[in-house]
């Protein structure tokens, strides 16, 4: 690459970046649904069809901040899995668990962004799934670990009849090698971790739960008990 051109790359780079930290401030200040590529221009000193040689599209702008975002957060999960790495499967199902509350309690807009409500007239693209799955990903390998691991994971109850259909597709797709009714308490502690911290996030324990730290420690704990960890 000549010089020119690293130059021209490193310029782009630095006003891609500029460009996001706008549209994350405007999305501290105003929310996603009020996300205006006029605006970060507007507030860059930058004229509106140079913007769009960044980011075509709001939609563009908001894909490049929700895959940030969740890779952010896989980033802080799998640093707080690596530091216990040595650990058991239930101490590392903690660590994450607590790496995701950490993340979001410091980036609480980017937390609305990818686990709030919908942003109207956005539809995410295929390109958000596997920075979406990072941390889904930590999960499934600490009870694929527990499971061929000393001991393996607890014998959980089997799928309700009417269920048996949805856990075996639910399991193929995200782990063939997991028994069928691990995979789908696997899918409800999930939903269960992000219910806990946005329940946190946005309020909804005020007045409820105010050592909030050793709470949620033992919630993670049971939902690591709830999928078969021992």
């Amino acid at each position: 690459m000549s010089t020119a051109q690293g130059a021209r790359a490193r310029a782009r780079i630095e006003v891609t970046a500029a460009i996001k930290d706008e549209a994350r401030r405007q999305l501290a200040a105003e929310g996603a649904a009020k996300l205006s590529l006029r605006a970060v221009a507007r507030e860059l000193g930058m004229v509106s069809s140079a913007l769009y040689r960044y980011f075509p599209s709001r939609d563009d702008l908001l894909t490049a901040l929700i895959i940030d975002a969740y890779d952010s957060l896989g980033e802080s999960a799998e640093r707080a899995h690596e530091a216990v790495a040595g650990a058991g499967p239930p101490a590392r199902w903690v660590a994450v668990c607590e790496a995701v509350r950490h993340w979001a309690l410091e980036h609480p807009h980017e937390y609305a962004l990818i686990y709030g409500s919908p942003v109207p007239g956005y539809t995410a693209p295929r390109t958000t799934v596997p920075p979406a799955a990072r941390v889904g990903l930590l999960l499934i390998g600490i009870l694929r670990d527990a499971h061929h691991g000393p001991g393996g994971l607890e014998e959980l109850p089997p799928a309700p009849e009417d269920l048996h259909a949805e856990a075996d597709r639910i399991a193929a797709d995200l782990a063939p090698d997991l028994p069928p009714e691990v995979v789908t308490a696997l899918v409800v502690a999930w939903a269960q971790l992000f219910g806990l911290v946005g329940f946190e996030l946005f309020g909804q324990f005020n007045r409820v739960v105010e050592d909030r730290e050793p709470f949620f420690r033992h919630a993670v704990r049971q939902l690591g008990r709830a999928v078969g960890l021992r």
